[in-house]
């Protein structure tokens, strides 16, 4: 699967999403043999948070990296209100103990909330030099809000990426690309719904004999330093996110998903769920 550098490391283009997982433990061994799944077939980056099911997504990837933790890429995140100098530290520890591991390769601040930007990045990098972390970013921040850090060490920003949510083309995604920060799209495929069933998108996807989440995988992959973190528990939709990597549109695909789902022609409020 094609890599691309993030936080100082090549990873799949491809990873893995947990949001929903871990809040019906009857699903917990299928969450896990999904997880398990996708590392073996190369997406091996794995994002969770401490918000998903209150911690509860982070012990269902505790369990599936078990005797494989060094080939996983670990992002998880913190909820805003333990972004402070205190809590920040402490809610590293919990993320640590509930994911079975003990440091973090990469950890975002959700989205911003009351503590100052300069007291969270502070105890970022307290954690990054005591090992507990690699890397740290933000999730859900927009351009004036990427524009307020007071660092540069930012990894990465997290936001809601597809089709039908095209508003950071305006532009995030080129302050993004011209910053050389990789972005990591959440719902990659909006959580499937209306957009799966969209006339175009199923066209293109019989044409190339795949499915529409495939091709909206593949459209999104061929923006420049754009990775996705589809999620699956479905081991048929494990496999096919994974075959999404090495799919190629031709222009006239192109073409005919700019006309169905139009990029933005101004400004747009950053979309969030």
């Amino acid at each position: 699967m094609r890599t691309l550098e993030l936080a100082g490391v090549p990873v799949p283009v491809v990873g893995q999403g947990t949001w929903r997982m871990g809040e019906d433990r009857h699903q917990r061994t299928r969450e896990i043999d999904a997880l398990r799944t996708g590392i073996d077939l190369g997406m091996t980056l794995i994002d969770t948070a401490e918000m998903y099911a209150e911690g509860g997504a982070e012990e269902v990837v505790g369990q599936a990296i078990v005797g494989v933790r060094d080939q996983v890429f670990l992002v998880s995140k913190v909820y805003p209100h333990n972004a402070s100098r205190r809590g920040i530290p402490q809610a590293c520890e919990r993320s640590l103990r509930r994911l079975g591991t003990d440091y973090i390769d990469l950890y975002l601040l959700h989205w911003r909330g009351q503590h100052p930007l300069e007291e969270t990045v502070e105890a970022f990098e307290r954690l990054r030099e005591d090992g507990k972390i690699g890397r740290w970013g933000v999730s859900n921040f927009d351009v004036a809000d990427m524009g307020e850090l007071p660092s540069t060490a930012c990894a990465t920003n997290q936001v809601l990426y597809n089709l039908e949510e095209r508003g950071i083309e305006f532009d995030l995604l080129p302050w993004c690309q011209q910053q050389r920060m990789p972005l990591m799209a959440y719902c990659p495929i909006a959580q499937a719904g209306n957009l799966l069933v969209e006339p175009t998108l199923k066209a293109i996807a019989t044409r190339h004999r795949v499915t529409p989440a495939q091709v909206s995988l593949a459209w999104l992959l061929s923006q420049e330093g754009v990775i996705a973190i589809p999620k699956a528990v479905r081991p048929e939709h494990v496999r096919l996110n994974a075959a999404a990597g090495a799919l190629q549109l031709d222009p006239a695909d192109f073409q005919a998903l700019d006309l169905a789902f139009a990029a933005p022609t101004r400004k747009q409020r950053l979309a969030m769920v």
